[in-house]
């Protein structure tokens, strides 16, 4: 596993205390992501493909039956998408909650797959989003929003329990801005522990939209390789709780679902944000030895 540290520099300019890349125990036997930092300044994890069991026959309907997934190798912000960097793609700033190292929220699903189209632009890249029906190209080389697989796949980390540590909803306050804890709103992202893989903010602070069509359903007919949700829906997919969600709203199984362009700002939630993911290049891939 290789841990590429952000520049000195950069963490001058962010104020940041930067953890990129796994930490703690990491579970054994799980591939390892690796840490580098975009031509953007912004850092990210190099996922490894692996398998795992996603959903839960425990908990809500919506989250069974548990089954096995794979995902491909893919890139993943370290955190949820922040206003300094709409700012730095001179971007108006959607956010109820303002100061440049919170997340971004009050953010409908369309806008967030622009931003990844304006990302993937400002890094040279190819949009993956078609920006009338936004139909996605999983085959371009830039940013979209994870697919629910992804996001849960990252959020485990390896394990099999309520949280990447445990089950034990007491120690959530070490790793997320949630009921218990938040401020009457959104913490800087970084401020709470990551998780084993490295990942910030999965619990808690913005819940964050997933690519994936909604239905309730879905596990039970859904393919073993890169799931990618059904075709057509009314709603999209979020996952990880916000600010204001209680210890059981965060678990990595947990299922939430809005419309993905509510039109009328003073319907806009300042709970509702999201991170961005991209497919790995031959470079990238060749350094996970896959």
């Amino acid at each position: 596993m290789k841990d590429i540290r952000l520049p000195m520099a950069l963490l001058a300019l962010t104020g940041l205390c930067v953890q990129c890349g796994p930490v703690g125990d990491a579970a054994k036997n799980t591939p390892q992501p690796a840490c580098v930092t975009t031509s953007s300044g912004v850092p990210i994890l190099l996922m490894p493909g692996g398998a795992f069991v996603m959903g839960s026959d425990q908990h809500a309907a919506d989250e069974a039956p548990a089954h096995e997934v794979r995902v491909s190798a893919f890139a993943m912000d370290v955190y949820e998408v922040t206003q300094d960097q709409y700012a730095a793609l001179e971007l108006p700033n959607p956010a109820h909650y303002k100061a440049p190292r919170r997340p971004v929220e009050q953010v409908r699903w369309s806008d967030a797959a622009l931003f990844c189209n304006e990302r993937s632009r400002h890094e040279g890249l190819e949009p993956c989003y078609d920006e009338v029906g936004f139909a996605c190209d999983f085959e371009a080389s830039g940013y979209r929003l994870p697919t629910e697989a992804e996001w849960e796949y990252a959020a485990r980390a390896g394990s099999d329990t309520d949280y990447d540590f445990g089950s034990a909803a007491s120690k959530l306050k070490n790793y997320a801005c949630f009921a218990d804890n938040a401020a009457k709103g959104t913490d800087p992202v970084g401020r709470k522990r990551s998780n084993r893989w490295g990942v910030h903010d999965l619990y808690g602070n913005v819940y964050e939209w997933c690519h994936d069509v909604y239905d309730a359903g879905y596990y039970a007919v859904s393919p073993v390789q890169d799931p990618r949700g059904p075709g057509a829906g009314k709603k999209r997919v979020l996952r990880g709780g916000a600010w204001n969600s209680g210890a059981d709203a965060c678990r990595v199984a947990a299922r939430f679902a809005d419309d993905p362009g509510i039109t009328d700002a003073c319907f806009a939630r300042d709970t509702i944000g999201f991170r961005c993911v991209r497919r790995l290049n031959e470079e990238e891939i060749a350094m996970l030895g896959q």
